[in-house]
């Protein structure tokens, strides 16, 4: 009975089923059936159960939470800056491999390559505007990417290493950047890849042999474009991927970004209110990540990506300045000792910026900018010591004779410089009460104000001879 039953079952149901699995193989069917097998859940999703699902089945959306505090997605507590990195740093690899298909990496070729890349190649000159834009914009974005995760004490607990790992990825992203700059070889990159490398045969030991491996020689030549073409074009870029996924994978780990409102909970009492992340974040993101490209695709249509005579190694610029990002160390270096200047402070202000999270309590409230009022007023008067104080020194230095010996010129300044920034510390903690990491915020900040004129006076008001001069003279 149980076996007729079956054959009366198929007998019956088989025209309706060879009638589907015939739909199915029709070649008509063959997109929708390849779109199904990809994106096995509607992209149409019209309730939060099919938003979430939507996210965790989705390759690209499943990256992120499906729920995050609401509290996270005000546009002031992170600006969007950790996402305009990583829409920079595609728009910089598509239009990299782009530039990639006409540029000759040799010093009697690559100047005219770039030449016609600009005048004789359709959008040329756009894919490089864009490019050079979005290189340039990607140091400032992760730049204020760091200043955000500092000022709203988003290095502690879970955080801690990832902050590492986001040093490491400012740093590569430098490496990418200067590795760059030489590519044009005109006169500007030259010269200041020249002025940059140069600046290594003040480290002990390992200076010179750096140099000659970045080099490729003694002098900069057909090695060192071959040398920084490489660089720039496949170890840079892997070791930046490589870290990038580390570092989103580490923020997914620790659950996002630091909350601004940590200790206020939702009305059901378990915890921050939570939203779905499809649509309240995505939309955010596809949003600036519009936006962004928009700016720099009108930035390189408008302004475009600068480009000199070319190189000639026997007829330097003046002045001849290091890229904008490097300035900060060329000004120094004005001021202080080479061994100061290229060794000492650089490697004080890596270590301890690597090291920040360590030496910095976690049982202080951690969200808010400036992590409380005080915090905020504590870091506004070690900006304006900063903002007073720096150029004031730059042009009483100037003006002076002093020795430029490594004890008139290196011990002196670097003990001056301590002194007053334990001074400002202590005055904090006596007059405004602030705490340890309010303090420890305090300093970086003003430090890094301070880089940051020297890096204005340097870009801005140095004329020939590096002599100080306004900007309009120059």
């Amino acid at each position: 009975d149980g076996v007729r039953a079956y054959n009366v079952s198929m007998t019956t149901q088989t025209p309706e089923l060879a009638r589907r699995a015939q739909e199915g193989r029709t070649i008509g069917s063959l997109p929708r059936r390849i779109w199904r097998s990809a994106f096995p859940q509607p992209l149409a999703a019209n309730s939060d159960r099919d938003r979430a699902q939507l996210t965790r089945f989705t390759f690209l959306l499943h990256l992120r939470p499906v729920r995050l505090p609401a509290s996270t997605l005000r546009w002031t507590h992170t600006f969007g800056l950790g996402g305009s990195s990583l829409v920079l740093f595609s728009v910089l690899a598509a239009t990299g491999i782009l530039m990639m298909l006409h540029y000759h990496p040799s010093p009697d070729t690559a100047w005219r390559s770039v030449w016609q890349l600009e005048r004789e190649v359709s959008f040329g000159a756009l894919v490089r505007g864009v490019h050079w834009w979005s290189a340039n914009l990607l140091i400032v974005v992760l730049l204020a990417h760091t200043a955000r995760v500092f000022l709203t004490g988003g290095y502690h607990g879970p955080r801690k290493f990832n902050w590492v790992i986001g040093c490491c990825l400012l740093a590569s992203v430098l490496a990418a950047a200067f590795t760059g700059y030489l590519l044009p070889w005109d006169q500007l990159a030259y010269w200041a890849v020249t002025i940059s490398t140069g600046m290594l045969e003040y480290v002990p030991l390992v200076g010179e042999p750096v140099q000659r491996v970045l080099r490729g020689g003694e002098a900069i030549g057909a090695a060192t474009l071959v040398t920084f073409f490489t660089l720039h074009t496949t170890v840079v870029p892997v070791l930046l991927i490589g870290l990038m996924g580390f570092h989103f994978w580490r923020v997914r780990r620790a659950g996002g970004v630091v909350d601004p409102r940590p200790s206020e909970d939702g009305e059901d009492g378990d915890g921050p209110e939570k939203v779905l992340f499809l649509p309240n974040l995505l939309v955010r993101e596809v949003s600036q990540a519009l936006v962004v490209v928009a700016v720099v695709v009108v930035l390189g249509a408008v302004v475009g990506a600068p480009l000199g005579e070319a190189a000639n190694p026997g007829m330097s610029p003046n002045p001849a300045k290091a890229p904008w990002y490097f300035m900060g160390f060329q000004e120094l270096l004005i001021h202080l000792h080479p061994l100061f200047a290229i060794v000492v402070v650089p490697l004080l202000a890596g270590a301890g910026l690597i090291l920040l999270p360590y030496l910095t309590p976690d049982d202080e409230p951690a969200g808010p900018w400036f992590l409380s009022r005080r915090g905020r007023r504590a870091a506004a008067i070690a900006a304006g010591a900063a903002m007073i104080a720096t150029p004031l020194a730059v042009v009483l230095d100037d003006l002076g004779t002093a020795s430029r010996g490594w004890i008139a010129a290196g011990v002196v300044p670097l003990a001056v410089v301590v002194a007053a920034t334990l001074a400002l510390a202590f005055g904090l903690r006596r007059r405004l009460g602030t705490t340890a990491g309010e303090t420890v915020q305090a300093v970086v900040v003003l430090l890094a104000v301070a880089f940051a004129v020297l890096t204005v006076v340097g870009v801005w008001f140095r004329g020939e001879g590096m002599a100080l001069t306004w900007p309009w003279n120059t």
